[in-house]
């Protein structure tokens, strides 16, 4: 009876969130794409037939969709798909050798409509989003996971998508137990956070489970980024400290830059750069040794590249939490 209930609830949301949104919203009329139907297989960006390794990863993608109306993403967009697709190498990549990758597709809101000062987890077509990943999540648990502890990664968009799922399910002590780490990478998990929410811990070293792992990356002398918030808890993807000690570059094993729509690797660059934590801003200070491209991101703002500089260590240490979990249970 409880797969039964799951899949109700999924339904009857489903049928509220194609509505048009109207003027009791404050907003212009807006009409939804449709909603993803978390059963079938075109709701999934990956969903491995036959999962094989020991552990799993749900990842959520950042802001692709760049259109201004409608406000939220259409799944069934075959480019916007062919660009998730992309993510899948380029970000989630870091994670597949060792867990199964389950990725759903969102009606995420779209960079022209993103605003920074408001509050994005009451905006109504930001949460579009963040309840399809909340029915994914149930649709996943209920039908997919099979008890295998997981990761949860996302990026930008995606992060923030993580924390209301951290904030909102995550006081569940089952959850908590099978929580290998949450990466969350490129918004902020802050001390507010760790208070209002307790069961929110962060990774205090490399090997540590059941924690929120979460840096922004930045250029020396930067300001003004969106995403890197008052009180931001982070650690450095070097060393796995948390104070402001420098990691040397030859402790980067690897910085791989991908196609940003294809996901093909372009180069990659082992000892490409080091990284220090700014102690005031909790920003992860670096200097590449070339002039990146910023997309939409203010001057010094590296966010575009929170998982290209850090590549292969984010690629070992999932394995190495993963394996800590699984000897400690």
């Amino acid at each position: 009876m409880p797969n039964v209930r799951v899949i109700i609830v999924v339904s009857l949301f489903c049928i509220l969130s194609t509505a048009p949104i109207g003027a009791a919203d404050n907003d212009n009329c807006c009409e939804i794409p449709a909603c993803a139907d978390y059963s079938a297989d075109n709701a999934w960006a990956s969903r491995p037939a036959q999962p094989n390794k020991r552990a799993d990863v749900f990842y959520v993608y950042p802001t692709i969709y760049s259109d201004k109306s409608p406000k939220n993403m259409d799944v069934f967009d075959k480019r916007l798909r062919r660009e998730v697709q992309g993510l899948l190498k380029s970000q989630a990549g870091a994670f597949s050798p060792a867990a199964n990758l389950f990725a759903p597709y969102y009606r995420q809101l779209s960079f022209p409509n993103l605003d920074s000062q408001k509050d994005k987890f009451h905006n109504t077509y930001f949460r579009i989003g963040m309840d399809d990943v909340h029915r994914a999540f149930d649709y996943y648990l209920a039908f997919l996971n099979q008890g295998r502890p997981f990761i949860l990664a996302g990026h930008s968009q995606g992060a923030i998508i993580l924390v209301d799922l951290l904030r909102r399910r995550f006081h569940d002590p089952v959850l908590q137990e099978k929580l290998v780490a949450a990466y969350v990478i490129g918004y902020s998990v802050t001390r507010e956070d760790l208070k209002k929410y307790p069961w929110i811990k962060p990774a205090q070293r490399a090997d540590d489970t059941g924690v929120v792992v979460s840096w922004n990356t930045e250029a020396p002398g930067c300001s003004g980024s969106p995403v890197l918030l008052p009180g931001a808890v982070s650690i450095n993807p070097l060393n796995w400290k948390t104070d402001g000690t420098p990691a040397d570059k030859n402790l980067n094993l690897g910085a791989v830059f991908f196609d940003d729509l294809t996901g093909a690797i372009k180069r990659e660059v082992p000892h490409y750069t080091g990284a220090y934590l700014d102690t005031k801003t909790r920003a992860l200070m670096t200097s590449p040794p070339e002039k990146l491209d910023l997309g939409r991101f203010p001057p010094g703002v590296l966010h575009k590249y929170d998982f290209a500089l850090w590549y292969r260590n984010i690629e070992r240490n999932a394995q190495d939490r993963i394996e800590a979990y699984l000897q400690k249970h």
